[in-house]
């Protein structure tokens, strides 16, 4: 009972994470979300609407906004900082792409230069198709 009780914790801790992606509907468009592994990216919103689960988008074919969420670490020498440990910055990025078409996979790609966050939208071919248009960072 007591190992029970200190892996429940765990789980929920892990929220949807844990559960498999679901199948992707063939009839949308499903952008994955990738990040350099250092920092944490999440889908926030599709055209303004939240997200339940925040490890994908899936959408309509045509013109959407997409939202996520990019958190990561500034190094202090790339701010002019005397402290000695990373800053964290939590940023909200949007993107927008006219072209989404039913059954294509993208990718949502996501990283930073110094302290400005960037998002870059690939296809099947690994093709740049939109960069993020806006952020806005700060207690978000």
């Amino acid at each position: 009972m007591r190992r029970l009780c200190l892996l429940l914790p765990v789980l929920f801790l892990g929220g949807c994470s844990l559960w498999p992606l679901p199948k992707p509907d063939p009839a949308q468009a499903w952008i994955d979300l990738d990040s350099d592994g250092k920092a944490k990216l999440e889908a926030l919103r599709a055209d303004r609407k939240d997200l339940e689960d925040k490890r994908y988008f899936q959408v309509w074919p045509g013109n959407h906004d997409l939202q996520v969420r990019y958190q990561f670490e500034v190094q202090p020498t790339n701010i002019g900082a005397q402290v000695a440990d990373p800053l964290a910055r939590t940023c909200l990025v949007t993107l927008n792409y006219k072209a989404f078409a039913a059954g294509e996979r993208y990718r949502l790609e996501a990283g930073q230069t110094g302290w400005r966050p960037w998002a870059r939208l690939y296809d099947e071919r690994n093709q740049e198709v939109a960069r993020s248009t806006a952020s806005r960072c700060g207690d978000v």
